[in-house]
């Protein structure tokens, strides 16, 4: 993971200040660099050798670094010594609430995996025991990894999630687990048994930090991600920072309205919107106009994306397929870039994966002839599993602000 650089403070600064800002610092540089010596930290922090030895102390008395060898590179002695952040100093959790399954990840405090489970969902089953369910899914990870104590979960969820509340407004067409009173309810479980902080964020948000952050984004501190799945959804990142909207909505795209559906969408429904021309219904009934019936027979998710991925595997048989499905996916791009000009649109969820590259490319092309503005468009590489890491990086990103901010006070 890429850190945010904090210069050293300087005098203006009160001495406890200075001290938690240049442990954070340091921390922030071993996460970065892996295990550095005392001598390696002075020189990419420019802190004073009493100041970092100093710091080294306090971090190793935190239980926050410890020495995990020595530097062949140095002469033997203190200045030899390497350190290490003590990944196992704490734990982080994520988890994926699908219609369809739950996916669970179990990390250490670098995001390290330990261990990863998934149960298959049936989406008319009771709601009481898909909860339940899922979190003896948890419990029994957690304990498979040895992982105690637990400081944080993440749990990625459809649907809005209020930035002042915290709550989820659960999105439309969803099974009834995933409905009132039962949209928190697995957080609130989840809670209850494992007795740590549940943080609840918008799947598709959570996809697009595991792209910023260890995809195909990493270079970029402003894009937006197309969600081409079940259902349709976007994230904006900007200037670095996701960005969610006053009311959790940023990014809510199925709702566009956009010419050649035939009618509006309403507030309760995004028939009509952009959800018409791109969704996983509306690809496979684009599918079958195109030739790919039998994979786009599997259902409308699944039956998507094994037709996007027929077609592109088709090579110039499913070179239509590509291009009116290109064609529909530039015109909510179109619309996202002429509002915010991200410069990088990156295409994920089910069918953005199965497309790859080669849908990329349509897409870009179609843009290009619909804006003025340079757009490059981006095949997502996070993969299937990119909302559960996006979930454990900000558990991480929890875990260590409270831990790296004050815990080396």
């Amino acid at each position: 993971m890429t850190s945010t650089r904090t210069a050293p403070v300087g005098r203006t600064a009160s001495p406890s200040t200075a001290r938690v800002i240049n442990d954070r610092l340091a921390l922030r540089l071993l996460q970065e660099h892996g295990a550095l010596t005392a001598s390696q930290l002075k020189a990419l922090t420019g802190l004073s050798r009493p100041t970092v030895a100093d710091l080294v102390d306090r971090l190793q008395d935190a239980g926050l670094i410890t020495v995990v060898g020595e530097s062949g590179a140095e002469r033997r002695g203190p200045n030899a010594r390497l350190y290490g952040i003590v990944a196992d100093r704490t734990h982080l959790a994520g988890v994926d609430a699908r219609t369809h399954s739950v996916a669970v990840c179990v990390t250490d405090l670098l995001g390290e995996v330990l261990a990863e489970a998934t149960l298959p969902v049936d989406p008319d089953a009771d709601p009481a025991h898909t909860v339940g369910a899922a979190v003896d899914l948890m419990a029994r990870t957690v304990q498979e990894a040895g992982a105690a104590p637990l400081h944080t979960v993440a749990v990625g969820a459809p649907g809005l999630v209020d930035p002042a509340t915290g709550e989820l407004n659960p999105a439309t067409g969803l099974p009834s687990w995933h409905l009132p009173p039962w949209h928190r309810r697995l957080a609130t479980a989840l809670h209850r048994r494992l007795a740590v902080p549940v943080l609840l964020e918008n799947e598709v948000n959570l996809a697009a930090v595991a792209e910023q952050r260890t995809g195909a984004a990493r270079d970029r501190d402003t894009f937006v991600l197309l969600w081409l799945g079940h259902g349709i959804g976007a994230a904006v990142v900007l200037d670095g920072a996701l960005r969610r909207g006053a009311s959790g909505g940023t990014g809510e795209i199925g709702f566009l309205p956009v010419p050649g559906t035939g009618e509006l969408p309403s507030a309760t429904d995004c028939a009509g919107g952009f959800h018409d021309l791109a969704s996983a219904e509306a690809v496979t009934r684009l599918a079958r106009e195109h030739g790919f019936a039998e994979e786009a027979a599997q259902g409308a998710a699944d039956g998507a994306e094994a037709a996007t991925r027929a077609a592109v595997q088709a090579g110039e048989r499913g070179e239509p397929f590509l291009d009116a499905l290109a064609a529909r996916i530039a015109i909510g791009a179109a619309a996202v870039c002429a509002v915010l000009d991200p410069g990088c649109v990156v295409l994920g969820g089910e069918v953005g994966r199965a497309g790859g590259a080669a849908l990329a490319r349509q897409v870009e092309r179609h843009l290009a002839r619909m804006s003025p503005l340079r757009t490059e468009v981006r095949a997502g590489a996070a993969g299937g599993g990119g909302v559960l890491r996006g979930a454990v990086l900000t558990a991480m990103d929890a875990a260590q602000d409270d831990l790296f901010g004050g815990g080396a006070r």
